[in-house]
Formats: structure tokens, sequence, C-alpha cells
């Protein structure tokens, strides 16, 4: 049965991404990435705010003593629950941005980028730890996408656009290893995006280009597919009252005619059940 999607924000955001839900204010947070602009979203409420931010951001994910932490232009910035900025990370990389990412279950940041122009190679994934140490994944990126963790944190997957794979690694403690495809996208579904895993151990990812989310099985099957209205979606986040609705980030950006709801943040009803977040702990 497919699930009905419903319109949780209406808004026209050129690149939505990243949806997360902040457990402690019950709130969902979503990033207009090229509008510079951090969403959240109160969907007891129907309350939102929206917070500028000085460069175009990838990311912002809930800190554990408050505030965001945010993937910038130029690095990662954490901003406190004052709305006082510092940077934690400052590598500016000139042609290159932050874009997607994720915080593991031992609250380190895993942050990915890629170049304004895609160029092959150019992008990476990192682990930051919340006193800013960093360390590089050493395999060649792209366009650094979703990323996620098995229930019970012992595997990590992961999406470099392009490639068309969903890929699955190892974790050891902060390691990960073994980097090895899940699923292989055919090519007319669209692009891999973002992604999230929810507590069965299945992982929905959002199709660029492919106007669908689709849940894969632990074992890399195929068993549900979420057709959407607009062309773009970018990522998904279980939320709301037991991490059961699965909300939808979109995008217009590089569209000529851009379904009306392109940009908005869409919500799919009693999808299933996710997994409780970690705040990052920096």
């Amino acid at each position: 049965m497919t699930p009905v999607w419903e319109v949780a924000v209406r808004e026209r955001a050129e690149l939505g991404e990243g949806p997360t839900w902040d457990p402690a204010t019950g709130r969902l947070i979503w990033v207009d990435i090229l509008s510079a602009r951090v969403h959240t979203y109160d969907p007891a409420t129907g309350r939102r705010t929206v917070m500028a931010t000085e460069q175009h951001v990838g990311a912002a994910k809930p800190r554990a003593s408050g505030g965001l932490v945010v993937t910038l232009r130029d690095g990662t910035g954490l901003y406190d629950a004052d709305g006082a900025f510092s940077w934690l990370v400052h590598e500016p990389v000139p042609g290159r941005r932050g874009n997607d990412a994720a915080v593991a279950p031992d609250g380190a940041l895993w942050a990915g980028t890629m170049r304004y122009d895609e160029r092959q190679g150019g992008g990476s994934l990192s682990r930051v730890a919340p006193d800013g140490t960093v360390a590089v994944l050493p395999d060649a990126v792209t366009v650094s996408n979703g990323t996620g963790w098995s229930p019970d944190g012992t595997l990590m997957y992961y999406i470099d656009t392009p490639t068309r794979r969903i890929d699955v690694f190892d974790v050891d403690g902060p390691r990960v290893a073994g980097r090895r495809p899940f699923v292989t996208v055919e090519p007319g579904h669209g692009w891999p995006d973002g992604l999230t895993v929810d507590a069965d151990g299945c992982v929905w990812v959002a199709f660029w280009d492919g106007a669908a989310v689709r849940r894969y099985t632990p074992d890399g099957r195929p068993d549900r597919v979420v057709e959407l209205p607009v062309r773009r979606p970018t990522a998904c986040a279980f939320g709301g009252p037991g991490l059961r609705d699965l909300y939808v980030s979109t995008a217009r950006t590089g569209l000529d005619a851009p379904h009306p709801l392109s940009g908005s943040l869409l919500v799919v009803p009693d999808a299933g059940y996710g997994l409780p977040g970690t705040p990052f702990a920096g």
C-alpha cells in the first residue's frame, strides 16, 4: 500500500535539505542550502522559525548543550542556544561547500562536502569529533549525501550521489571500514540523495529527479515506494509523536517549471517507526 503524503510546510526553498527531528524541542529542523536559511517547524502548534546564515548551509543538527551544529561553505560551525556563532572547524576550500551531514550514535558529526561544479572527486566525507578533531575518509567522494546507522550501530550507510549506489561500512568505534555496495540504483529511478534508517533496520532513500522515497530492507531488497508530486525530493527523516511520521525535504533549483509544492516540506503520516537521534556532543 502506498502511503499518502501531506504538506507540512508550504515553502519555496531553492534547495531544501536535511530534515532532522529534535526531541528536546519537539521541532523538525531543515535547511535551504542555497538561500542560506535554517528552518524549524513544530507540528504540534504549527509554529515556524527561519534563521539566516552568512554562508550556504549544508546541514543543521541539534547539539546536546543546546543550539545547532552546522556545515557551512567554509567548515563546521556552532550556534549556541542564544544564537552566538563560533567556528569549530574553519577550512575554506575555494569552490567547495558543506552538504549533507549526520550525527553518529557516539555523538560525532559525519560532515559531507561537494564542489559547486560537482567535479568528480572534489568532495569529502569527514568525522568531526566534539573537540573539532577531523578525520577525513580516504575514499573518493563527489557529492556527499545521505548517511545513517543501523539500529545496533554496527553499520553505516552512505550515499555519494553520482555513484548511483547506497554503500555500507562496518563500524568499529570511531572508525569505518569495508565499504561495499548495499544497493545499486537502476537508471530511471532518479539519483539517491538523503537517507534515514528506521527501527526495523530498513533504509529509506529520497530520489532526486525520481519523485519518490524508496525503502530497502536490511538485505537490500526494495519493498516500499512513496510516490511524491515533486520531482526533486532530497532527504527524509522520522519525527513527531513516537517518531512515526516521515518528513521529506524537497528542492526547486534547476527546474524550468517546478511543481507548486517544489521546495516545500512534505510528510507521510504513520509511515513507520524511526530511530531516536543523537545530538552532536560538541
